[in-house]
């Protein structure tokens, strides 16, 4: 991806209770788009990401001009504080932003991106805060999981596929399946008929539903980008498609859904990650 020269720099992110974050600022030496990218980072990852994905991610949209600020939260990489959970970041975002705004102050906004937790935390913050500054949302295979949703997935994309296997009926019949496993796919079998996951004692319910207000209530535009060979991304297709809140999910405006099937879930290949970037840029242009 030939482009503009790229500097990177260090940005200092204040975070809350006092704890010091650094995030890494790479920015294009020429001109730049009107809005930059925020890369939130989640699990157990920090500002590299599994396979430096978010350091060839950062320093390929900033040849493209699009200035690109990866930090770690509070409790990651190299920042201090307590380690906080996907759903509890909203003040961790609203500092990344600032942090990216006061390093490029001619930005116009800011498009939120993350894979996998870092996705939920993304459409979370646009659900739970009024911040204009977010312009768009970038997601890659967002976390939906609950024990019914990981059910349903495992039913659907594992056990079907082995009951519709000769090989598993041959297998059957020699007595080679234990008994344990088709107690076990009996009893995943009960717990995918169960409903949307249970209301937490917070008044905004489930993370998953605060998930599905932010879907709905943000009307900037949306990159969903899905791995074919990923059961996270495969959770989300039938959470989205079964639970209520989800309902229309496919139909808000501006959306652009991309799937690859060949990927795994960090996108691992590094093509892969390529193309997935390179879609991504031609998204923003087109968003110019």
């Amino acid at each position: 991806m030939a482009g503009v020269s790229v500097e990177e720099c260090i940005v200092p992110v204040a975070l809350p209770a006092r704890a010091l974050g650094f995030g890494l600022l790479s920015e294009p030496q020429g001109p730049r788009a009107r809005w930059g990218v925020l890369v939130l980072v989640g699990g157990p990852q920090y500002r590299v990401g599994a396979h430096r994905h978010f350091v060839t991610l950062a320093r390929q949209l900033a040849a493209a001009g699009i200035p690109t600020l990866r930090f770690d939260h509070r409790g990651v990489g190299d920042t201090g504080g307590d380690l906080q959970p996907f759903d509890a970041l909203d003040d961790d975002v609203a500092a990344g932003v600032d942090a990216l705004m006061q390093a490029v102050p001619d930005l116009e906004g800011v498009v939120l991106w993350g894979l996998c937790d870092a996705a939920s935390a993304a459409l979370l913050y646009v659900a739970r805060r009024e911040d204009p500054r977010v312009r768009a949302l970038a997601m890659l295979n967002p976390w939906v999981r609950s024990p019914q949703g990981e059910a349903r997935t495992r039913i659907q994309h594992y056990y079907w596929e082995r009951l519709r296997s000769p090989e598993f009926w041959r297998k059957l019949a020699r007595g080679g399946v234990g008994l344990d496993a088709l107690v076990g796919w009996w009893r995943l079998r009960r717990q995918a008929k169960g409903g949307a996951p249970a209301a937490s004692p917070e008044a905004q319910g489930p993370f998953q539903v605060q998930m599905a207000r932010g879907w709905q209530r943000f009307t900037g535009p949306m990159l969903l980008q899905l791995s074919g060979k990923d059961h996270t991304a495969r959770e989300f297709e039938g959470v989205a498609e079964v639970f209520p809140a989800w309902t229309g999910w496919q139909s808000r405006a501006h959306l652009t859904v991309q799937t690859y099937p060949e990927a795994d879930h960090t996108l691992s290949a590094r093509a892969l990650q390529d193309a997935s970037t390179q879609a991504l840029i031609e998204w923003l242009r087109a968003l110019a």
